[in-house]
């Protein structure tokens, strides 16, 4: 059966993900907590299918509160047609234009999705984010980025430009489920193994802040009682940091 092959091949890859990527989310965890610490921001980007991550990570009980994402129209699929999306993010420069109109400073963090890592759009970014003095924390899929070219000018590609790289270990093409008489596999992998990481490098910085002393600012769900009174007191707290309030 084609479902019991989609499980099997994330089951797997989530293996692979948890065993050769625990240094690089500690690494990331590092990162968020330090900037945390030293009262800087967080951000977090995406484009197309890869916004998935960044909605996981923003406005998500059990998320950190201080992590804004970075939105511009065009970017995930709410635009019309949706196969703009995949023009839009070839535009050189505009990742840079997002970045400036951003609150993101120096000494802030900034998450970057892009599974295959090729396009101008996160290239860019991370080129102005570098620039800017931000800490650059990539989730790409190191298999598929090593094995296309890149769409920008300089021949970079996310991985080359993160001072974190996380691999989500999303097989080249990304879908993963041969179907007999089929030539196009199916079954994408990203999403899955993109949000597993996210969350797991989110728990790591919250278990670190908590090491530290520190509360971690978490959403709870709205529908728990109490949760509504939470997440106001916290995010008051650190409005300072907030952005999409």
């Amino acid at each position: 059966m084609s479902a019991a092959a989609y499980f099997e091949a994330a089951e797997e890859a989530l293996k692979k993900l948890k065993t050769t990527q625990s240094e690089a989310i500690r690494a990331a965890a590092e990162a968020l907590t330090e900037t945390i610490l030293a009262r800087g921001a967080l951000f977090a980007f995406g484009a197309t299918h890869s916004f998935s991550l960044v909605a996981e990570m923003v406005y998500r009980t059990g998320g950190l509160m201080l992590i804004n994402a970075i939105y511009p129209h065009g970017m995930d699929l709410s635009v019309r047609p949706m196969t703009q999306t995949s023009r839009t993010e070839r535009v050189l420069d505009l990742g840079r234009v997002f970045l400036e109109d951003s609150p993101a400073q120096a000494g802030d963090a900034l998450i970057i999705a892009s599974v295959s890592g090729r396009n101008a759009v996160a290239i860019d970014m991370a080129l102005a984010a570098r620039e800017k003095r931000l800490r650059v924390i990539g989730v790409t899929s190191v298999e598929y980025s090593q094995s296309v070219e890149s769409r920008h000018p300089s021949g970079k590609r996310l991985l080359d430009l993160c001072d974190v790289v996380i691999d989500n270990c999303a097989p080249l093409g990304d879908a993963a489920v041969e179907v007999p008489g089929e030539t196009q596999k199916t079954g994408p992998l990203s999403t899955v193994l993109g949000c597993a990481a996210v969350n797991a490098m989110v728990a790591e910085t919250v278990s670190m802040l908590m090491a530290k002393g520190v509360q971690p600012p978490i959403f709870m769900s709205a529908n728990l009682d109490g949760g509504d009174e939470r997440n106001a007191r916290l995010l008051a707290e650190y409005r300072d940091r907030i952005f999409y309030l």
